[in-house]
């Protein structure tokens, strides 16, 4: 520990790592990876370029970084869903978490996820099939949790867990696009009400 209370030698920073990262998690998520430009980005967290590529590294650097800090935050209702005891309520869990991350006061609407990938050209190539693979990473967690019900007597044995992963992921992506219309959260939890009742009896 530094008792002095100054900045450690050979890392000076005059800024709130983690505030800054947040901002730019937010810009990404209202402007997507290619409409946000550095100047965007460095002016909502609060530092200069040269601080920021010390700090974060290049612009996708920083975008990883943010996309990180969005799973552990308002896409963090992905990973508690998971836990819930039986598949419907794991269904249930994930799209009403998809309808409140995507509606969240404050926030930008939609998913950071899904909005920073759609308008990817040449340059954000690289961006856009990590999102795509993040995307997928989400699936198979779904897949393997519902293969897991159907082992356990949940689901019924004919149930398809590739299929009903690819389900919830396609009706959570769209309330995202949707609530970035300008649907609210009221109309955006039917979806995902009528979305449920389609679902596999135990």
């Amino acid at each position: 520990m530094n008792v002095t209370g100054k900045t450690s030698i050979g890392r000076p920073r005059g800024f709130d790592a983690d505030e800054a990262l947040e901002r730019a998690m937010v810009v990404f998520w209202e402007q997507g990876y290619e409409g946000a430009t550095l100047t965007d980005l460095t002016s909502a967290m609060g530092i200069t370029k040269t601080s920021m590529y010390a700090a974060f590294g290049n612009k996708e650097d920083l975008f990883g970084k943010a996309l990180e800090r969005y799973a552990e935050g308002p896409a963090a209702y992905a990973a508690r869903a998971l836990e819930q005891p039986t598949a419907r309520e794991v269904a249930t869990a994930f799209l009403a978490g998809s309808v409140e991350a995507s509606t969240r006061p404050g926030c930008p609407a939609g998913c950071l996820g899904v909005q920073a990938s759609l308008a990817a050209g040449e340059v954000g190539r690289t961006v856009r099939d990590a999102l795509t693979a993040w995307r997928e990473e989400g699936r198979s967690r779904l897949c393997d949790r519902f293969q897991r019900a159907v082992d356990e007597g949940d689901l019924p044995p004919d149930a398809d867990p590739g299929l009903l992963a690819r389900y919830i992921m396609t009706v959570a992506n769209g309330i995202a696009v949707q609530a970035s219309g300008g649907a609210s959260r009221d109309e955006l939890q039917q979806v995902a009400d009528a979305a449920l009742r389609n679902w596999p009896p135990a």
